[in-house]
């Protein structure tokens, strides 16, 4: 085993302990960005002067009307940028746009000494527009070829030959919705600037590091002169990766031209109007299967809707790509994606970053398909799992393959698959208005950043005087527990109790260069970090105890707190022996770093090894469904889930349990909806409360929930043999959906295939019923424009369709649209 997995006696790691912050959070007393504000003297406040159009250009704007207003300060506008008029890493986003890319889009900002005045002089602001025409949806932008950046295409094997060998093919395409954050804690900055003219901010940002490198190209500043510093975040889920950095650089564009702090904080209407969500995605696709249902060839076209501007949207789909194979081997595979771009927000990161979306795809079909193959739909999933020895279709090796069966037999073992499949058959024999259905999904999940220069982290740790030790890296914390990790990561290194670590803040003068605590990467790299630091530093102070106690280096011990040398019953203290290295002029503190090994990827081609590993896990779900509403609830969720030697157990079942409930809000409640009329609303987000945007609450938690994190899965190569626990199990939700659909299935005919609409709300699983009563493959018209509906597909089942596209002018007999097939190398 290697030195960075090998887990010493006794270590804090693997202890179930409460988050380092739980007290705070709890009793209202944990600071986060915009309770500083109180503690900051003469403090002005932002405001954004929005547009509510979608799409226009500026031919006016007068700031004098706002001067006016009691209590304005100023109005910021371009002419007072100093540097780059940019807050996006694509130099695609102005800071202050001449053009209005969304309704809601904000061209100017107020400074107020009040909350109040800054709003009163942002509506005194007049903004002349000259209007222009808006994209609204993804199918809005495909029909105009509004694309985007880069269009990658990922090819294994001969799509031709592989359909040409297939007893049946289906095809059809599929559209899904995005997901707002809904972070508790909005978007937030508060900037200062000292007497030498240094910029200090504190952010709720997921990534100082950039924010810090935004700040200093808008403010014409070198990065030593800019400090970000985050406190901790009211949640982020990838929302806070890109977009805080040009609140940011507003605020501290403030402060600077004032000499005063500015404090920036979105309300919440402002901050679901203003900052971009989870791409929603368009999908075209055509799959072939041998007589025996084992997937022959996929060839399938994702379309993401990128929003305005570029944001994430190229990695984003790029991860999309990488995961549309999850668990099943496909040995001949042609996937081109491509970046809507649309008149609304600038769709980012987003829990899971386009695995989910690729993911989502291929569980789709085969959740459509296996009724049309007469196969049960966990057969089916089963028959495609990876066997030992296969690699994906980008070209990366699956490791661990035997972990996919162990997984999915292990849930079915605990979750009483059988026995339960055969009461609900009684219930639903029983019961003609009311369903139940069991369904079980699994994930694969690669981990690491697909851009490789990103995964890398640093550390600096510090031991004082007294032996207390306080650890400092680059990783931000969320509520996900992150910092509880790494200091459990630090004791057991340096072999000391709990207590005698401190966390500090995360900054950017203390740790640089920093990639965002994102990829489900945080623990992987800065717990990485912390370990080489800690290490280095235990080296030193083992040659001071090995002078103290009469031995060699080699034969030193520490263990909690006590140092002991091999073959001798002398013991030093922990304090004593730090105190004996201060007085031999010993350092005490260290720089840590880590980079992942073993990386490779050529986005050109979209061929190599991106991730350090996968992580896998598996769900089982019942469900029950009302055939008069739609209406359902979750009645038992049964899940297993690969960690590999968790860091810290309390953490890691928190944060099953919470990707899980957060992917089922994705897939069953959240419904994100624009309207899309020709009147002045056009381009406006309806939903933008949570009076109209519905989450998952205690109503929609499953009534039995079991957590179980697989044993003896030490990961090979990684921090204490741990895998990424952050973003994986979101996608373990896929159970919920496929549940659902099987229980609207249950209402039809034996063998119907649903085709449900995502989210799958209750009005979208009460019309999926009543096509199921009908005995309908759904193949109606979608507003009549000729497309299938929503979550449409029209299910062929004879092998001649894909011999007679073959002969066609198409390369691969795809009935999807011709743009499938134009689509270039990223």
């Amino acid at each position: 085993m290697s030195q960075l997995s090998e887990i010493p006696e006794r270590p804090v790691v693997g202890l179930p302990l409460p988050h380092e912050s739980a007290s705070l959070h709890v009793t209202g007393t944990a600071l986060y960005t915009d309770d500083l504000v109180y503690r900051t003297k003469d403090c002005l406040h932002a405001y954004p002067v929005q547009v509510m159009q979608a799409h226009g250009r500026i031919t006016g704007l007068r700031t004098e009307p706002a001067l006016a207003v009691p209590g304005v300060v100023r109005v910021l506008t371009v002419a007072d940028v100093p540097g780059v008029n940019d807050a996006g890493m694509k130099h695609d986003e102005p800071l202050f746009p001449d053009e209005v890319m969304f309704f809601g889009h904000a061209v100017a900002w107020v400074l107020g000494e009040t909350l109040d005045a800054a709003r009163h002089g942002a509506a005194a602001v007049e903004v002349d527009l000259d209007e222009l025409p808006a994209i609204v949806t993804v199918r809005e932008a495909i029909e105009r070829e509004s694309f985007h950046g880069a269009r990658p295409t990922m090819i294994r094997g001969d799509i031709a030959q592989g359909f040409a060998d297939s007893a049946h093919v289906f095809s059809g395409e599929f559209e899904f919705k995005g997901q707002e954050h809904f972070y508790l804690e909005t978007h937030c900055a508060l900037a200062l600037v000292d007497e030498a003219g240094q910029v200090f901010i504190q952010s709720s940002t997921q990534h100082p590091s950039e924010t810090q490198e935004i700040v200093a190209h808008v403010l014409g500043l070198p990065s030593h002169e800019v400090t970000v510093q985050c406190l901790r975040m009211g949640g982020g889920f990838g929302g806070k990766e890109m977009q805080p950095h040009g609140f940011a650089a507003v605020a501290a564009l403030g402060a600077k031209l004032t000499g005063r702090p500015v404090r920036l904080r979105l309300n919440r209407t402002q901050d679901l109007t203003m900052s971009g969500k989870r791409h929603g995605f368009h999908a075209d696709w055509k799959i072939g299967f041998d007589a025996d249902g084992r997937i022959q060839a996929l060839d399938a076209t994702l379309t993401a809707d990128g929003g305005w501007s570029l944001d994430l949207s190229e990695p984003v789909l790029a991860r999309a790509l990488c995961h549309i194979d999850n668990t099943y081997w496909i040995p001949h595979a042609h996937v081109a994606g491509r970046i809507a771009q649309s008149n609304t927000v600038s769709n980012t990161a987003f829990r899971g970053f386009g695995g989910p979306q690729g993911m989502l795809v291929i569980e789709d079909i085969l959740g459509r398909c296996a009724p049309l193959l007469g196969l049960d739909p966990a057969e089916l999933r089963e028959r495609n799992f990876y066997a030992p020895g296969q690699t994906t279709p980008y070209g990366q090796p699956v490791g661990q393959t035997d972990r996919i069966a162990k997984i999915w037999r292990q849930v079915q073992s605990g979750a009483d698959w059988t026995e339960r499949q055969r009461e609900i058959a009684a219930f639903n024999a029983a019961h003609p208005n009311t369903k139940r259905a069991l369904a079980i999904t699994n994930i694969k999940f690669g981990i690491s950043f697909n851009l490789t220069a990103f995964n890398q982290g640093g550390s600096l740790v510090l031991i004082y005087k007294d032996g207390s030790v306080l650890i400092n890296h680059g990783g931000t914390e969320m509520g996900q527990g992150l910092h509880t990790k790494m200091m459990q990561v630090a004791a057991t290194t340096l072999g000391i109790p709990l207590h005698k670590v401190r966390l500090a803040p995360t900054r950017t003068d203390k740790v640089p260069n920093t990639s965002a605590t994102a990829a489900s990467s945080g623990a992987d790299l800065n717990g990485g970090a912390i370990k080489n630091a800690c290490e280095q530093l235990r080296s030193r102070l083992a040659q001071v105890a090995a002078s103290q106690l009469g031995t060699s280096a080699a034969d030193v011990r520490i263990a909690e707190g006590v140092v002991t040398a091999l073959g001798s019953d002398r013991e030093l203290d922990w304090d004593t022996l730090v105190r004996a290295a201060y007085m031999q002029r010993v350092q005490l503190s260290a720089s840590g770093f880590y980079r992942t090994e073993g990386l490779h990827w050529d986005a050109k081609v979209f061929q190599g090894s991106p991730f350090k590993y996968f992580a896998y896990g598996a769900a089982a779900t019942e469900v029950e469904v009302d055939g008069f509403t739609g209406a359902y609830r979750i009645r038992r969720v049964d899940i297993v889930h690969d960690v590999g030697d968790s860091l810290s157990p309390l953490i890691d079942i928190g944060q099953v349990e919470g990707g899980f409930v957060q992917g089922a809000g994705w897939l069953t409640l959240e419904d994100l909806r624009w309207d899309t009329g020709e009147g002045p609303g056009r381009g406006r987000l309806l939903t933008q409360a949570a009076s109209t945007y519905k989450q998952p609450s205690f109503s929609e938690m499953p009534e039995e929930f079991h957590v179980t994190l697989l044993e003896n899965a030490t990961e090979e190569g990684a921090v204490y043999g741990s895998k990424a626990v952050g973003e994986p199990p979101l996608m373990l939700a896929f159970s919920v959906r496929e549940a659902l659909r099987q229980a609207a299935a249950a209402f039809g005919p034996s063998g119907t295939s649903v085709d449900l609409a995502s989210p799958a709300t209750p009005e979208a699983v009460f019309w999926a019923i009543e096509r199921a009563r009908r005995g309908e493959a759904r193949r109606d018209g979608h507003a009549g424009n000729g497309h299938a509906a929503l979550g449409d597909t029209a299910a062929v089942d004879t092998k001649e369709l894909a011999n007679q596209g073959n002969n066609g002018n198409g390369q691969d007999g795809d009935r999807v649209p011709a743009a499938a097939h134009t689509t270039g190398g990223a």
